[in-house]
Order: structure tokens, then sequence, then C-alpha cells
């Protein structure tokens, strides 16, 4: 099963990587071994978020920029507003990316 890493720049992602780093510098952990958490790290996240995630959300906002490379979107809008079933929430300023699922069975 093929993933891609766009996770590891979200929160927790980016908080695994500064900890396996710590690890890796400290002696605690090989470098290989990190990797492959971060490799594991990427193929939990893509499966939790196909077969766990039931919500569906509609999100409203400016277009500021848009772009379309290697088959991936990336979409930066202004004043977009979230809503879910039970609300909403109003973001300044929000970056999607998007990658076509289908490459990932490839």
């Amino acid at each position: 099963m093929a993933t891609f890493e766009l996770y590891r720049r979200s929160t927790i992602g980016m908080c695994l990587t500064e900890t396996l780093d710590e690890m890796v510098q400290s002696g605690t952990l090989s470098p290989e071994l990190a990797i492959q958490v971060l490799v594991q790290f990427d193929k939990s996240m893509t499966e939790a978020l196909e077969t766990q995630v039931k919500s569906k959300v509609s999100i409203k906002g400016h277009l500021h920029t848009y772009r379309f490379c290697d088959n991936v979107w990336t979409f930066i809008l202004q004043n977009a507003i979230f809503k879910v079933d039970d609300g909403q929430e109003d973001v300044g300023r929000v970056k999607i990316v998007a990658c076509d699922s289908k490459l990932l069975t490839q």
C-alpha cells in the first residue's frame, strides 16, 4: 500500500518527527527504525481517515490561490467557513491539500 507523506506536516506528525529526532540524537533509537515508524505513521493515518472518519464538512470561502502539480491540488482559502452537522467554525486562512486516492493503490 503506497501512502503520501502529507500527514507528517500535521500537528501530531510534527510532534512525532520531533520526538523521533530527539530519540535518534540521544542514541535511544536507530535512524532506520525512526524511518520505519514514520512510514507506519503514514499508513496508519491514511487507513484511519479512510475507515474511521464518517463526518462530512462543507467549506465556503474566498479562493485566494490554487495550484495543481504532480497530481496534487493545493487550495488557499481566506475567510473560510467550515460547516459540520452541529455547527460551524470561521477560519481566517486555510490551506487544503488534496491528492487522488487512486494513486495510493498503484
